[in-house]
């Protein structure tokens, strides 16, 4: 892709806006984990180096990549943590407020513009994180994988989904676990809590345009597993897995 561009955004400042405006396809109730959420609008504020953006050849921003530093060899660390995505967003960001010294790059999101699909662009930003991560002086990038498939199999356990593997290969049989490993990562383990999304019955309506109207587990279009659903008490809560994986540099 000789047309495509990737540069931090420290590089291209300009460029923040029309990240920001980028379209993209993600499911509107993955935007309503509290604490992930409250995190994640200020990496390209505070972490402009570590937040890649893509252009085309007529400068249209067509990809980014956010990852953060944080420090994992630490006292109460030490081991990537069941709370994935969130949990890593608040470690980097009290790193950052206190001052200890990064050890760890964590991807937090790797997303092509609606329409973009099928360039190999998320490949791209995956080796452009990498590469970033090295060029800082790291030696390792991990990253809590949302696998792009597992919403087709809502109920199947997220410990057996992750280990899947094709016959011909032996590679994940998700396309977006089997990009990382393509690129030299190793599936670690899962995180079973990486995301956390809680609203009352007429908020979940209003993002997925579901009824809500039963309790138990309701099937949504896009969660990778059922929500929790309890008329009774109004309120639907969405606890997402992940799979940690590592690349070492």
């Amino acid at each position: 892709m000789s047309d495509i561009t990737v540069t931090t955004l420290a590089e291209r400042p300009h460029l923040k806006g029309a990240m920001d405006e980028m379209p993209e396809t993600w499911h509107e109730f993955v935007r309503h984990d509290l604490v992930g959420w409250s995190h994640y609008p200020r990496i390209a504020d505070e972490l402009p180096e570590f937040t890649l953006v893509a252009t085309d050849g007529d400068g249209a921003v067509v990809a980014k990549a956010m990852s953060v530093p944080f420090a994992l060899d630490v006292p109460g660390r030490g081991e990537l943590p069941d709370g994935g995505w969130a949990k890593v967003l608040q470690w980097a960001f009290s790193d950052l407020k206190y001052g200890r010294k990064p050890d760890t790059v964590s991807a937090i999101e790797i997303s092509v513009a609606d329409g973009q699909q099928g360039r190999g662009l998320s490949y791209t930003m995956l080796g452009a994180m990498r590469d970033n991560a090295r060029a800082r002086g790291f030696s390792e990038v991990v990253a809590p994988v949302r696998p792009n498939a597992k919403h087709l199999e809502p109920r199947t356990p997220i410990e057996e989904y992750a280990f899947r593997v094709r016959e011909e290969d032996g590679l994940p049989a998700d396309p977006w676990l089997r990009v990382h490993v393509r690129a030299g990562g190793a599936i670690e383990k899962v995180a079973p809590v990486s995301m956390c999304v809680n609203g009352t019955l007429a908020q979940w309506r209003s993002w997925t345009g579901e009824p809500f109207d039963r309790d138990g587990e309701v099937e949504i279009p896009g969660a990778l597993v059922p929500v929790h659903c309890v008329p009774a008490r109004d309120y639907a809560v969405y606890v997402e897995p992940n799979v940690w994986v590592r690349h070492a540099l």
